[in-house]
């Protein structure tokens, strides 16, 4: 038998790892999309037996719909973290006697059908609240309300962390508790923050690529905490790890399908960015048909509060703030001690250098994706967990403190990253000492605004001569 000539070993022995290149990329993406199966053949299911507001025993136990023999009294509670309170009840008494109780849904939604038009007074059984929840306003114990047929009311109740805090003005007034325990908050955003930009750094500095789709890796993470622990009944750390491995998946396959290839091609980095962009809108609408537009609880159950140092969280709040740690320092001794650690901080600093020097540029980015999109799904979990609970646009919503952080720190390093999410965290909530709400985010913009115009390179980034 002819021995096989020189070319067509070279030809196997390319050939061959492409091969299983592809095998593995195919096992990585039919693991990825059984998730997605898992939660299609399971939640309808689940959600039909705890989507709809449980009641008392004189109270519908599905959603009112108004008609012209009856109207809607309905409300939504939400908490200090703007997250659904689950498991409240409230009373609506009025015109003949009438007594009902609503209990609020998964989604902090309440609602009580009436056949006669009038007034009625709603009441929230503070009894039932979450543990370290209670009423913002202390009027909003007993609200009259004037209901009509064919016709739906709608009341909103705000929730507080503070005890203190029961009046509107008692809210936006200063004390120095308030501000020790709106600093912690910003400790535990920032720690949570820092998981997903740290990544989102890397990628920056290895790549040079702006990720807008990192975001849906945070709520990818969620969103698969909330199949495996709530639906199928996982234990929470098994479905951490289950997590942070399924993500971390996602993102080889990412690089193996779609960068790298583009890499190949010399596409330009403006229009990988935009690629970034249409599979951030892709996968948003993804979440949002498998999963619904409603928030979604890991956990079924109320969290716990524990108080030390005169601030007080859910004990699932120290815990991920623990892990969080935890996985940092790791992260940061991974990338200081070890040589791939080394190699890449060597192609994040100068990709031509170091592959002149023998680095596999490539097999470092593949691992910086990789590396990436998990960290970025243990930060979905995570956050998941603190703010109990997550939606389909729970990462589009933290993109921007992420961008605000990595430009803070500097662009492309890991430890700029770190630092850049603290002072992120920190200043974001102690903004809301006099923003109400949701106005607190808007101070990472006006932070980014500032850091690119008196220092665009960041507190760790190096000035670059453009030109």
């Amino acid at each position: 038998m002819t021995p096989p000539g020189p070319a067509l070993l070279r030809r196997f022995r390319r050939g061959a790892p492409g091969r299983s290149r592809l095998l593995l990329a195919a096992v990585l993406f039919l693991a990825f999309l059984a998730t997605f199966a898992i939660d299609w053949a399971v939640s309808p299911a689940a959600q039909a037996a705890t989507s709809s507001p449980s009641a008392s025993a004189s109270s519908s136990t599905g959603p009112c719909t108004v008609s012209t023999t009856n109207g809607c009294i309905r409300g939504t509670i939400l908490d200090a973290e703007r997250k659904p309170a689950v498991g409240v009840d409230v009373d609506v008494t009025g015109v003949g006697g009438f007594d009902q109780t609503a209990t609020t849904d998964d989604s902090g939604r309440w609602s009580v059908s009436v056949t006669t038009a009038g007034q009625y007074t709603v009441s929230v059984d503070q009894d039932t609240l979450p543990k370290g929840q209670y009423l913002t306003n202390a009027a909003d114990a007993d609200r009259k309300v004037t209901a009509t047929l064919n016709a739906n009311v709608g009341q909103i109740f705000q929730l507080s962390d503070q005890q203190g805090a029961t009046t509107q003005a008692d809210t936006s007034s200063f004390s120095f508790a308030r501000a020790w325990q709106q600093f912690a908050s910003g400790i535990r955003l920032g720690l949570l923050i820092a998981l997903a930009s740290i990544g989102l750094s890397l990628i920056y500095g290895t790549t040079g690529l702006s990720s807008f789709s990192h975001g849906e890796q945070v709520t990818l993470g969620g969103l698969l905490a909330y199949v495996f622990a709530n639906q199928l009944g996982w234990n929470i750390w098994v479905t951490g790890i289950v997590v942070t491995l399924l993500c971390a998946a996602t993102g080889y396959l990412q690089d193996a399908a779609i960068w790298r290839p583009l890499r190949r091609k010399r596409i330009s980095l403006t229009q990988l960015m935009i690629v970034t962009i249409g599979l951030s809108i892709a996968a948003q609408y993804a979440f949002q048909y498998f999963f619904g537009a409603a928030t979604v609880r890991i956990q079924k159950g109320n969290p716990e509060t524990l108080s030390f140092a005169g601030i007080t969280l859910t004990v699932q709040s120290y815990v991920a703030m623990a892990i969080a740690l935890v996985v940092l320092v790791a992260t940061g001794l991974f990338l200081a001690k070890t040589r791939f650690g080394r190699a890449t901080r060597a192609v994040s600093d100068n990709p031509a250098l170091a592959a002149a020097s023998g680095i596999d540029v490539d097999r470092v980015i593949r691992f910086v994706w990789t590396l990436a999109a998990g960290l970025a799904g243990l930060s979905g979990v995570m956050l998941g967990l603190v703010l109990n609970g997550v939606n389909w646009q729970t990462g589009l919503q933290l993109l921007l403190l992420m961008f605000a952080s990595v430009t803070l720190g500097g662009l492309g390093t890991a430890y700029g990253a770190l630092a850049g999410s603290m002072i992120i965290g920190i200043v974001v909530e102690l903004t809301n000492l006099v923003l109400p709400g949701d106005f607190k985010y808007a101070t990472a913009l006006v932070i980014l605004i500032l850091i690119l115009l008196f220092r665009p390179q960041g507190i760790f980034g190096r000035a670059e001569r453009i030109g």
